[in-house]
């Protein structure tokens, strides 16, 4: 089962206020988001990615 979570709920995850992380929606760089039934929702296993992808050592130029 897929579990949706809400604004509210993913800045208090990413330690940012709910103002902070509709900002980084509309600069693109957010976990992705829908709006569902007028509400924008996150998936759970997408902001657990993002966050893991932060941690990710950053790519070697060639």
């Amino acid at each position: 089962m897929i579990k949706l979570l809400t604004v509210d709920e993913v800045a208090a995850l990413l330690r940012r206020s709910p103002a902070q992380l509709r900002y980084m929606r509309g600069q693109g760089t957010a976990p992705p988001s829908a709006k569902i039934a007028g509400r924008i929702m996150f998936r759970e296993e997408e902001v657990l990615a993002y966050i893991e992808a932060q941690f990710a050592p950053p790519a070697q130029a060639a």
